[in-house]
């Protein structure tokens, strides 16, 4: 290891390991640390993306896709099923080969990866941060830079400590957990999503397939409700209803921001990406492919600044990100407030609508064109957006 770098990456998930692969072939130096012992584990997520945003950054591989999603499955609270075709192709991950994968193609590209190393503060001086204090294997280091890219995840304490709001009000996030389960016979290409008070009120349950029986189900829930009944206690409902005989093999549970990129994402020296800048959709809950679009920003930007002697520019990043995506998250947050307090009946009234469409013409335009008459057109933009 070099005793300075130009770009330092904390965190080596999807958005972290973007950052470090477009900073190293825009030809500036890269260190990313990653606190874990292993880059891609614990799995915090529910592994569905779009294949189209995974393509813009990697060749897909089968070793890292679980399933293949062809549709979407909306179940209302009276139990009424609206079945969409997927314009396109949605897959299930495998998100601790593909993370590899990710961290893998960084490192050929020049960027030094170093594992079980813990941030635990930054290097100042005149006011812009230019370092990293780490801890590795019981021993301090520090470690010189240019620039600082946090993707240390929500409640980013790289970006706290260089001056960026990272603190979530209890109000913007939702209380989530998912299993992965086997035993659960739904279809192995299809996406579902239940809504409705007695599975996730102000939010929703999914179920995602992974193959072979396999599937995340998750749910998330307001901090209001939380309070009043668990998310776990609905999950535990749903499974014993649903699933009696299904196996629970791993679990993971905790907050979820659903809420639009953060004001302020860049500060002198330090620039924040994925999570930890709230590069999430808001309505879904998905941040994979966005925090992925928004690692490739900064890593580009931060080679440009450097290379250019010129570091303000790293302000730039804030620009191109709301342009690409930043924009359209604050949409789907306003989306996101009216869907979650929709009443039961209300998610029933739409997909009866819905489901009167004969299926060969169910495609998403013409399920848009009922909807105008049926004035549904949030859960069509459900459907289009859970992918991006």
């Amino acid at each position: 290891m070099k005793n300075e770098y130009d770009v330092i990456v904390v965190g080596a998930g999807p958005a972290g390991s973007m950052a470090a692969k477009f900073a190293s072939e825009n030809g500036v130096s890269v260190l990313m640390l990653e606190k874990d012992r292993d880059v891609g584990y614990p799995v915090r997520c529910g592994e569905a993306v779009s294949l189209a945003g995974i393509e813009e950054f990697v060749k897909p591989d089968p070793k890292w896709i679980s399933a293949e999603i062809t549709k979407f499955s909306f179940i209302s609270p009276d139990k009424t099923e609206v079945i969409i075709p997927f314009e396109g192709k949605g897959v299930i991950l495998e998100r601790k080969i593909f993370d590899y994968e990710l961290a893998n193609l960084a490192s050929q590209k020049g960027t030094e990866i170093l594992t079980r190393a813990y941030v635990n503060g930054l290097l100042i001086e005149n006011n812009s941060v230019c370092g990293v204090k780490y801890d590795f294997r019981g021993k301090q280091f520090q470690i010189k830079s240019k620039i600082v890219i946090g993707a240390d995840g929500v409640e980013s304490r790289v970006g706290r400590w260089g001056g960026l709001k990272t603190h979530s009000d209890f109000r913007d996030m939702e209380s989530g957990i998912q299993i992965t389960a086997s035993n659960i016979n739904v279809d192995q290409n299809t996406c579902y999503f239940y809504w409705g008070s007695e599975y996730a009120p102000q939010g929703y349950l999914w179920i995602f397939p992974k193959g072979n029986g396999l599937a995340n189900i998750g749910l998330a829930i307001t901090g209001d409700i939380g309070k009043k009944k668990s998310a776990l206690s609905f999950l535990n409902d749903f499974m014993k209803n649903y699933f009696p005989n299904a196996s629970v093999l791993s679990s993971v549970a905790g907050g979820i921001p659903f809420t639009p990129t953060l004001e302020k994402i860049v500060n002198p020296g330090i620039m924040l990406v994925g999570d930890a800048a709230r590069q999430i959709n808001p309505l879904s809950g998905g941040g994979i492919v966005s925090g992925m679009i928004g690692g490739s920003i900064a890593g580009k930007v931060a080679a440009h600044a450097i290379k250019n002697d010129d570091l303000h520019k790293i302000y730039d990043y804030e620009i191109l990100w709301r342009e690409r995506l930043g924009k359209r998250h604050e949409m789907f947050n306003r989306i996101k407030n009216g869907i979650y307090k929709f009443s039961d009946e209300k998610y029933d009234q739409i997909a009866h609508s819905l489901v009167e469409l004969p299926d060969e013409k169910r495609t998403l335009g013409n399920v848009a064109k009922k909807a105008v008459i049926n004035n549904p057109s949030l859960l069509i933009d459900v459907a289009k957006v859970f992918f991006k």
